[in-house]
């Protein structure tokens, strides 16, 4: 999400000091005294220069006292914004607009100058901490680096997923009613069990659980934020991913497990977790789940573009036929939502806010995220050279004999 240059962090700590990215390091070999501490005096201490872009840092910070880190990069998504000099939408799925907030855009500046410093600040001072800047990038400040690089993430998805919604039709955009009735989702209200042992089985599971997370993350298929995994571990139990957990780093502890309708004590899982726990009480051939928004097919599901599988045998195989659901089906009624994933049906796709993926395992689950994203991303490219000729009924019955689907 930035290259070797450009971009740079920066935090300021409780006396005031502001810690910030060095000027001319390679980004990808930072370390620990790389890192430039520039006091409020203006002494600077560390091996290099403080970034050229430490104006507006220092400017954001002194117009927002509650601002406690700043970040700053040059994603190509977001690039395109700021070059056509436009701001993302977030109202394609809820938790951009939930989590960005309103988001501003900074007239054009020269780098490392005051100007563009007073021109970035100035949206700063109107409350909003998002801030695109024309022909250069973004600027996020935040109460810590977390939920910067959270909100950074979140709207360069909703960038990527903004432009590929535009390549096969025209984004529907959600009512702010419609953010709001997903912002007031609660956390399901789970009795506490104490555990205090893994069963040989079960730490397996949450380390398999873990690696493809991690594996979903550096694909794109998760942000830090979302995407929700679940694994059956017997008839009256499953573990699930933790809420507003990094996805990043989540490790084998944070992982939660529910025993009985009842939740690991001291740890929140997921708030689809009753979504979940029905699918599995009403499909046995179920034992993994995924919930995820990856850019490529959520293009699908916030335009009325149909997403057809009969792409290449392994789509069909593995996709087959995939139900738009209509928004709000995950959490105003899972019970009803739980029973479309039949053996025929391991996928669904929800209006304006994610997909639904069953497998047989883990692994079977996450394959079937894979092709599903790779799929949609496939139709999407095809746009610019053709029409997509799909495999056709003779051929679908042939593989639905060869592969007894």
């Amino acid at each position: 999400m930035t290259t070797t240059s450009g971009g740079n962090l920066s935090i300021r700590d409780r006396a005031g000091n502001i810690w910030i990215s060095p000027a001319g390091i390679d980004k990808g070999e930072l370390a620990l005294n790389d890192i430039v501490c520039v006091k409020p005096d203006g002494t600077i201490i560390g091996n290099h220069k403080p970034s050229s872009e430490f104006p507006f840092h220092q400017l954001i910070y002194q117009c927002r006292p509650d601002l406690k880190a700043v970040l700053h990069a040059h994603p190509p998504a977001l690039v395109a914004f700021s070059i056509v000099r436009k701001i993302p939408d977030t109202h394609l799925i809820p938790n951009i607009k939930l989590i960005c907030g309103g988001v501003g855009i900074a007239d054009y500046g020269l780098p490392g100058s005051k100007e563009l410093g007073e021109r970035i600040a100035d949206v700063f001072k109107q409350g909003i901490n998002t801030v695109i800047l024309e022909n250069h990038g973004i600027v996020v400040g935040a109460t810590d680096l977390f939920e910067a690089f959270m909100a950074f993430e979140t709207l360069d998805f909703s960038a990527r997923l903004e432009t590929d919604a535009y390549k096969i039709g025209t984004p529907v955009i959600l009512t702010n009613d419609a953010v709001e009735l997903s912002r007031r989702k609660n956390h399901t209200d789970l009795k506490d069990y104490q555990s205090d042992y893994y069963s040989p089985d079960e730490l397996k599971a949450r380390r398999e659980m873990c690696k493809l997370i991690h594996r979903a993350y550096d694909q794109q298929l998760f942000t830090s934020t979302q995407g929700t995994f679940s694994q059956r571990l017997d008839k009256d139990s499953f573990i699930i991913t933790p809420y507003h957990v990094d996805r990043k780093y989540i490790e084998v502890r944070d992982i939660v497990k529910i025993q009985n309708g009842c939740k690991e004590a001291g740890k929140t899982p997921s708030r689809s977790v009753l979504m979940h726990q029905s699918i599995y009480n009403k499909h046995p051939h179920v034992n993994s789940i995924i919930i995820a928004h990856p850019p490529s097919i959520m293009a699908f599901a916030v335009t009325d573009a149909a997403f057809d599988s009969r792409t290449i045998p392994e789509s069909y195989i593995l996709l087959r036929n995939i139900p738009k659901l209509p928004f709000g089906a995950t959490f105003i009624q899972p019970e009803e939502t739980a029973e479309v994933f039949l053996p025929s049906t391991p996928i669904a796709m929800v209006k304006n806010d994610c997909v639904v993926v069953t497998g047989s395992s883990l692994l079977n689950a996450f394959d079937r995220l894979e092709v599903l994203e790779y799929s949609a991303k496939a139709v999407i490219f095809s746009k610019s050279i053709g029409s997509i000729v799909n495999i056709d009924d003779a051929a679908i019955k042939e593989i639905e004999r060869a592969f007894k689907l």
